[in-house]
């Protein structure tokens, strides 16, 4: 053993000395690309094979950590709680990643049979050996075994090892390019369709039990969610994320139109990662979903989210607001795009607490109102963003708290998103003799000027017949 690890550490030295090199002083960028490719591909090499020994090593840990007594457990005498734990603090990797080391070396780890003392072959032999070969690392093998693993009871040892040697061949290339750790989970999956006799039932039964949504308590602004979804949820979900941000939509308002006007400026561009607008698409449908009027009534209402702040508060646009069921405070910026799309009531109360009057007013936009304001605006206002009108919010231009009507010329479709960001994200809205009119920060447009917005079809083919 102590012969392994010398060799390992001369191979790190004379390794340590290629990527100094490499990645000093940005030699990088003076590489042929057939070159970047090259060294990539033996950098991967190298990698599968070091993930061949991690994994290896972390079965070792795994199996030595299975005794009955807590003394002869290995993770025990190195005072880890988990198996998980001892891998991760000394390979210093993710959880997450530990816990990936120790399932791939449940896949392919010899066992000795405790009476006769014999080595017996693994769960998927030649997986093993690919993996011994550096054909297969973490990912690919991963990605092969878990689809497959324990259907041997069910299809028997024979068609579970065909499996094994069909995607050990397609990892090595046998009949092709070799596989990418992708391509093996797809061919994985297929053989799971075939060697599981009950189909997909009892998968989707285990499923069914395993489906859940659970909030954490919140803190700083956010609640943690965690949980799984069911695959034809997520499938739903994505679609609703396509529906609001695909860039198809352009399909949707497409006219003539190949050169933007004199001095105009460019599009904004979506500085938001993919979390970020699967979060806003979220709360997007749950908006939808609240203000549809198909949910069961609560209180004799619809579900209806509670903002309270004090007027004085409003008034000076400094303090805080609440909603029920939040643990933390919110911004008062919350309150007002929570008010601009719902109805509004206000509760005075004298110094002792009693209520002394309530005032309701009515500050949503009806159906009517919706579908002439998404006429004649298309998507979000906002230059670049392509939400369509259905998914948009109505903003109060001039504020409903401050005298703004609930009418067509004081409306502007504006997706959840920039409705939420409005106060700091630099744009203004106003409207001109109905129309809205948007003007951006400086990195956007220098000149700061109030432009006609919208994507409509039809205002857009009359911009095309005014330059013409």
């Amino acid at each position: 053993m102590d012969e392994i690890a010398a060799a390992l550490d001369r191979t790190s030295a004379s390794l340590d000395e290629v990527v100094s090199a490499a990645l000093a002083d940005g030699a990088a960028r003076l590489w042929a690309e057939s070159e970047v490719l090259e060294v990539m591909s033996a950098a991967a090499r190298i990698a599968r094979r070091a993930e061949a020994l991690l994994i290896e090593a972390a079965s070792q840990v795994d199996g030595r950590s299975a005794a009955p007594a807590l003394s002869e457990r290995m993770t025990n005498r190195f005072g880890c709680r988990s198996v998980g734990e001892l891998v991760q603090r000394a390979t210093r990797v993710s959880g997450r990643r530990a816990s990936e080391l120790v399932k791939a070396g449940r896949a392919v780890r010899q066992e000795v049979a405790p009476t006769s003392g014999e080595l017996l072959p693994p769960e998927f032999p030649a997986l093993r050996a690919a993996l011994v070969d550096g054909a297969v690392g973490l990912d690919a093998l991963l990605g092969a075994t878990v689809p497959i693993a324990g259907l041997a009871t069910a299809a028997g040892r024979a068609a579970h090892l065909a499996a094994d040697e069909e995607l050990a061949a397609a990892a090595r290339g046998a009949d092709g390019p070799a596989a990418t750790a992708d391509e093996l989970r797809s061919f994985a999956t297929v053989w799971s369709m075939y060697l599981d006799p009950d189909g997909a039932e009892p998968r989707e039964a285990k499923a069914m039990r395993k489906r859940g949504i659970t909030l954490g308590r919140c803190q700083d602004g956010i609640v943690p969610i965690r949980g799984g979804l069911l695959a034809e949820v997520a499938a739903q979900l994505e679609l609703l994320e396509d529906a609001v941000l695909n860039p198809r939509v352009d399909d949707l308002t497409r006219v003539p139109v190949f050169t933007a006007a004199p001095n105009e400026p460019p599009s904004e561009p979506d500085s938001r990662t993919r979390p970020q607008k699967l979060h806003d698409v979220f709360a997007t449908v749950l908006t939808k979903a609240a203000a549809s009027g198909q949910f069961p009534t609560i209180g004799g209402a619809a579900p209806t989210l509670v903002v309270s702040a004090r007027a004085e508060d409003l008034e000076t646009g400094r303090g805080f607001a609440h909603i029920d069921g939040a643990d933390e405070p919110v911004s008062l910026a919350v309150a007002r795009h929570i008010a601009c799309t719902g109805g509004s009531q206000r509760v005075l109360l004298d110094g002792g607490g009693r209520i002394v009057s309530i005032e309701i007013a009515d500050r949503v936009f009806n159906a009517h109102q919706r579908r002439a304001i998404g006429l004649r605006d298309g998507t979000c206002v906002i230059p670049g963003c392509r939400v369509p009108e259905v998914w948009c919010e109505i903003h109060h231009v001039d504020e409903h708290a401050r005298g703004g009507s609930t009418s067509t010329d004081n409306g502007a479709a504006v997706c959840w998103y920039h409705h939420r960001t409005l106060e700091t994200s630099g744009w203004s809205i106003r409207m001109n003799r109905g129309v809205p009119e948007v003007r951006g920060s400086y990195w956007w447009d220098a000149e700061r000027r109030w432009r006609s917005a919208t994507k409509s079809p039809t205002r857009m083919r009359s911009t095309i017949t005014r330059r013409t």
